[in-house]
């Protein structure tokens, strides 16, 4: 038994030694954009690990000077209408794929899933000539349209689904409920999480998105946070620390996205992973 408490104590130093080592690589970056980005200009290559000084001056900077208030609303704006459009389409798409039964309805579910295997800059060409044939460029739904659906929202809300018990279904068939009337009253509630969880994935990769916004906007006061933080680098080359301010300010978003729906992420990625 000794033995025994001795190993499972030696192995619990071990997990928490690892996760110390995982937390510093990925909190020191952040530590250091953070000193960096309230420390004064002509201290910030001073000790650039200590936060020996404090200002609010290079936030303001970047603020104004970097123009981040447009390219937020912007980022904002794109990041909720592809945010509410995938959540809608991989709702009905995942619906139509756990409880509808249609002939190939495996093939074509096989299908929609390889398209996750081709990566977004063998498309960029293609959607880049439709949207200048549609006269989009520099436009909301240029920004938007090509991301209005995913195949991994459909999968992962398909999973969730595949776990709401078929009682349910036949319950509400008896009762002359029909498919929306189902998915709104019954299948909803129970898939909640996971769309929390998937709302929050669109969100930040919307929010994150660099190279198809470079692709299709020529208009300064279209460009999204991602451009933005660029422009300002090259503008702010004699302040080093302008980058870091207008990094923390394009973050302040995502940190509230998290802090809202990190319950939805933990259940929704968990949901069905434990069964009873």
């Amino acid at each position: 038994m000794a033995a025994e408490h001795r190993i499972t104590g030696a192995r619990l130093v071990g997990r928490y030694t690892l996760l110390g080592i995982v937390a510093f690589l990925t909190l020191f970056p952040i530590y250091t954009t953070l000193v960096a980005a309230f420390k004064p200009g002509d201290k910030v290559l001073v000790n650039p690990l200590v936060p020996d000084s404090f200002t609010l001056e290079p936030i303001m900077n970047a603020w104004s000077d970097g123009n981040l208030g447009r390219y937020l609303f912007n980022s904002f704006v794109v990041a909720m209408i592809v945010t509410i459009a995938q959540v809608v389409t991989s709702l009905l798409s995942g619906y139509g794929f756990a409880m509808l039964d249609f002939p190939g309805r495996t093939v074509l579910f096989a299908a929609f899933l390889a398209t996750l295997l081709v990566p977004i800059e063998a498309t960029l060409v293609v959607n880049r000539r439709t949207v200048d044939a549609l006269d989009w460029l520099n436009t909301y739904q240029g920004l938007a349209v090509p991301f209005l659906a995913t195949a991994f929202g459909t999968f992962l809300v398909r999973q969730a689904l595949m776990a709401v018990p078929g009682e349910l279904r036949d319950a509400a068939r008896i009762d002359g409920a029909g498919h929306l009337a189902f998915l709104r009253y019954v299948a909803l509630p129970v898939i909640v999480p996971t769309l929390g969880a998937l709302a929050l994935f669109s969100f930040l990769s919307s929010w994150n998105q660099y190279l198809w916004p470079n692709l299709i906007t020529t208009e300064e006061s279209m460009n999204t946070v991602q451009s933005g933080l660029t422009l300002l680098r090259r503008s702010s080359i004699d302040e080093p620390n302008a980058l870091m301010a207008g990094t923390v300010i394009a973050a302040v978003p995502i940190f509230v996205a998290l802090l809202l729906f990190q319950r939805s992420l933990v259940r929704g990625l968990t949901s069905g992973a434990v069964k009873g």
